[in-house]
């Protein structure tokens, strides 16, 4: 694969991808007007409904708002395949995700200092860019901001069954907590979201738009990046195709690869940069061996625990032109609920420094990613393992970059994560089955009112899914395995980083969207201190 095809150098920044990453990079790299960039989005603008209805966001899936994943058979799933959905629009996975503003625990980012070599990258260090990053209306303080771009909120409308199930939790002997991202994140609550008045506030919203008149920045749509322009060991532009035609733009400085944890690394590998025997069999020309590329993969996985309910009501219910108008004209009403309206953090073990289970509570029946509407009223509690052992992988099936690539979960393939996660289905179970949710709680779905430990573990295997976090394939630090440095500069090559979920060494615990936009807010600062 030739590496040629230089192009002139219009800009001095081409950014791959308008996710949660490339769209903060975009807007803070061209607050400097001597500094052009472009970006370029494979998807279109994000302006369908659905978007901006937090509720919605499974209606998404599988259409054409999504790059449609699955993954290889999964070993410990009974050889299920798992769908993996990642939004193609400007926002990214913002403009899909449920809206869950969680940061992780402190000890993910110390330990990505401490055991993966990420200089620079301890809580201490982070917290800054956590807090410039965040708009939040109620929260203040040491550990929060409220002048941020991203607008943090407490939801409008919660439901009964949430509030109930965050007081059978603490009846059943968790903390009671109102803030999970300040000193302690243990505890059982309800979790605050990134909307902006009962509407979905995504990175598009919150720092590309307010940009997008800049002289300095274009913006371009439907550019599926094929190939990094590779020149002497440098990183001098991106080819993409457009319109049905192929562009090549030049990057007089950088190329940044914001595209995510799959299309990252399936980039890297496309221009020549991976397990150097992996591409020679695809028939790429190989520019820098690095082993790391697409392995290391991580992800959260979640099991719905359902149950069918009696004397109340549920989301799927209030989906109608009545609550569409009213969230409309007020941003208020059912519509407005992000699904996963509570939840919480716990250790399954005594002896865990940092909770190793989240869980997600639902007022509806959320099953196999929300795609089977149910057709009675149901209540979903999902423990979710965010201390993740296992480790899996992303290769190519093709050198033909429209091809998906493999993506290997392994979900459970370390047992320690198995018997964390059924020891997280236990507790949760218990909290169910106590306090006052209890009474409005029927029969269990597809698990009988008393099952065993098999039982469970059957339960697991059966409905295990995403939590929609893939972390690491193109991870930091300093070891074999690492593929970019604390900078985030891609090793062995120059005028290259990546910026976004990729490269965190190990998934934090709780929802990635934060972290991911930490991350680019603390990449800009890096990129400018280096001009």
């Amino acid at each position: 694969m030739s590496q040629s095809n230089r192009a002139r150098a219009d800009h001095d920044y081409v950014i791959v991808g308008a996710g949660s990453a490339g769209a903060v990079l975009a807007a803070r790299l061209t607050e400097d007007p001597g500094v052009r960039v472009l970006l370029l989005e494979a998807g279109p603008e994000a302006d369908a409904d659905e978007i901006s209805i937090p509720a919605a966001f499974p209606a998404l899936f599988k259409t054409k708002w999504d790059w449609n994943y699955d993954t290889t058979e999964q070993k410990q799933l009974h050889n299920r395949k798992a769908f993996w959905p990642r939004m193609k629009a400007l926002g990214g996975c913002s403009s899909m995700n449920a809206m869950i503003y969680i940061r992780g625990n402190a000890a993910d980012y110390d330990a990505w200092r401490d055991e993966y070599g990420a200089a620079g990258w301890g809580y201490d260090d982070v917290l800054p860019y956590f807090r410039k990053a965040e708009g939040n209306t109620r929260l203040a303080g040491k550990y929060h901001g409220q002048d941020g771009p991203l607008h943090v909120e407490d939801r409008s409308y919660t439901h009964e069954l949430t509030n109930l199930w965050v007081e059978s939790a603490v009846s059943a002997g968790m903390k009671p907590t109102d803030d999970f991202n300040g000193p302690e994140q243990e505890g059982a609550g309800l979790y605050q979201v990134t909307c902006r008045n009962g509407r979905r506030w995504s990175v598009d919203q919150a720092y590309l738009k307010p940009v997008r008149q800049r002289e300095n920045l274009d913006v371009e749509t439907g550019a599926f990046a094929t190939r990094i322009v590779l020149e002497g060991g440098r990183a001098t532009g991106v080819t993409y195709r457009v319109g049905g035609r192929e562009v090549t733009a030049g990057a007089a400085r950088e190329v940044l690869l914001c595209g995510g944890a799959v299309n990252s690394p399936q980039l890297l590998m496309l221009s020549g940069i991976g397990p150097a025997a992996h591409l020679r069999e695809h028939g790429i020309d190989v520019v820098s061996d690095l082993a790391g590329v697409g392995q290391q993969l991580q992800d959260h996985p979640a099991v719905p625990l359902v149950w069918y309910t009696r004397g109340t009501t549920d989301l799927v219910e209030f989906s109608n032109v009545r609550n569409l108008v009213r969230w409309k004209a007020r941003g208020t009403g059912p519509l407005s609920s992000n699904v996963g309206e509570g939840g919480g953090f716990l250790k399954t073990r005594d002896d865990l420094a940092a909770p190793d289970m989240q869980y997600h509570v639902a007022p509806a029946g959320f099953y196999d990613n929300g795609l089977r509407e149910p057709t009675r009223r149901m209540f979903t509690a999902a423990p979710t393992l965010v201390s993740v052992r296992s480790r899996g992988s992303l290769r190519l099936r093709s050198a033909d970059p429209a091809w998906h690539p493999e993506i290997d979960a392994a979900y459970f393939d370390d047992g320690a994560d198995l018997d964390a996660m059924l020891a997280g289905v236990k507790k949760v179970w218990e909290i169910c089955g106590q306090g006052p949710l209890a009474r409005y709680l029927d029969t269990p779905w597809q698990l009988s009112t008393s099952p065993s430990d098999d039982d469970f573990v059957e339960h697991i295997r059966n409905n295990t899914q995403t939590l929609y976090h893939p972390v690491a394939t193109c991870a930091m630090g300093y070891g074999e395995d690492a593929v970019v440095d604390p900078e985030l500069k891609v090793r062995g090559v120059d005028g290259l980083r990546v910026v976004d979920a990729s490269v965190m060494p190990a998934v934090p615990r709780g929802n990635t969207n934060a972290p991911t936009i930490m991350v680019a807010e603390k990449a800009a600062d890096l990129i400018r201190s280096a001009r």
